[in-house]
């Protein structure tokens, strides 16, 4: 038999029953309501507390952007409201203020040069495509008014308003020109048409800057300009020995057919401050492993010669040779001779407390065994010869390299926390 609450005990009964529940579940739910109110309120202000705080980082943020944003703006004003400081320049009038091109002016040799001429007065055009110059060695020119830099590469050609130009453009040390054969030749014959084809629409000076390479492995010595040279024409470096006797080849057929005042120098191994420290050369390879206390390698017997000028002279003749009147090639460069092995050890006397044996390699193909110029030439029509002794040249060039390998294995310094006899280096 089923038992419910109707059917136990008298009406009277069940009603009393049923009042009881009823007043036991409104007692259960007074007494639950406030645990599921603070539940619900619990959770409620936990929302809204994260959310407080999603809207105040959120607001942070935006304040943040806001406050970099003026603070950029701020910075480029000052920019503009404090001048750069250049180094001091002269002042030339319109009549003697040229405007120079030069091809290569972020390289070694050329980034000195502009110095030189910007130092001079005038308005300088830096054309560079960096494969083997660097910016750092114009930067402290960037956006002064007689200065400007153009990222081309000569190969293709130019069109601009200019009143001289030196033709430096081209890899110079035997890695980097032999790394791509086919666009170093390009570059002194292309590249050369190129300038001398502006030269002659705008009816402007050009200096080719040649080389001793021209004369390849010489049979004669020292070697004159009228030595017309020894070359391999298919050797590893024929594309720029031969590159550059086209280049000679070409400045004088523009001169005698289109009128082009040409002026070729015949540059000879040169070192200082802004080499490529992997360049390759015997100047940077000795200077580096002597700094680095590796040891000093030399190709062949030691025997061979070379002739060292430091950058500086090599700048005053190649200016003395444009400005001259002169037209045939002349050789630049240092008539002291020095063997390679006796080199090594004036390299190791320089940088002091250096233990670096000297490790013989087999010799470089076509490598010249003397190398020694004649500057009678320069000497008759420019009024030159070099003044820097291979000692201060060299001291100089130790300074630098030192500190290349410093910056390189420490953090970017600012320059200007940096002291002026380090800019000077640059």
């Amino acid at each position: 038999m089923r038992y419910s609450v109707y059917n136990f005990g008298t009406s009277q009964q069940r009603a009393a029953i049923i009042c009881l529940l009823f007043l036991c579940l409104l007692a259960g739910y007074h007494l639950l309501q406030p645990l599921l109110k603070y539940e619900i309120n619990s959770k409620t202000k936990n929302e809204e507390k994260l959310l407080k705080n999603q809207r105040e980082v959120l607001s942070e943020i935006t304040s943040l952007k806001k406050k970099i944003n003026e603070l950029e703006i701020s910075l480029e004003q000052a920019e503009f409201r404090v001048p750069k400081t250049f180094p001091n320049i002269k002042f030339l009038n319109y009549k003697d203020r040229k405007r120079i091109l030069v091809t290569g002016g972020a390289g070694f040799v050329g980034s000195h040069l502009v110095d030189y001429l910007m130092k001079e007065g005038h308005e300088v055009i830096v054309v560079d495509n960096f494969f083997t110059g660097r910016k750092r060695n114009v930067e402290h020119w960037i956006g002064h008014g007689n200065f400007e830099l153009i990222h081309h590469d000569i190969v293709n050609p130019l069109t601009i308003e200019v009143d001289e130009i030196y033709h430096l453009a081209s890899p110079a040390s035997p890695p980097h020109y032999m790394l791509n054969p086919v666009k170093t030749i390009k570059t002194n014959t292309v590249g050369t048409i190129n300038m001398l084809g502006l030269a002659r629409r705008v009816n402007a000076k050009i200096l080719i800057a040649s080389t001793s390479e021209v004369y390849g492995d010489p049979e004669i010595h020292p070697q004159s300009e009228s030595y017309w040279g020894h070359v391999n024409p298919i050797g590893p470096r024929a594309c720029y020995d031969e590159g550059k006797r086209v280049a000679e080849t070409l400045s004088y057929a523009y001169a005698k057919q289109e009128k082009v005042q040409v002026r070729v120098a015949r540059i000879f191994n040169t070192y200082g401050p802004r080499m490529h420290m992997n360049d390759g050369r015997v100047v940077s390879n000795f200077i580096l492993q002597a700094l680095q206390n590796e040891s000093i390698t030399i190709y062949g017997h030691g025997k061979q010669t070379r002739s060292f000028q430091y950058v500086s002279d090599l700048v005053d003749g190649l200016v003395a040779l444009m400005n001259s009147s002169y037209s045939l090639p002349v050789n630049l460069g240092n008539p002291i001779e020095h063997n390679i092995d006796e080199f090594a050890q004036i390299i190791k006397s320089i940088v002091n407390g250096v233990n670096s044996s000297i490790k013989y390699l087999p010799a470089v193909e076509d490598d010249p065994q003397r190398r020694r110029p004649d500057i009678s030439r320069a000497k008759k029509y420019l009024n030159w010869e070099p003044k820097v002794s291979l000692d201060t040249g060299l001291r100089k060039a130790v300074e630098y390299f030192r500190r290349e390998i410093l910056r390189s294995s420490m953090p970017i310094v600012p320059q200007k926390f940096l002291k002026r006899e380090d800019k000077d280096l640059w």
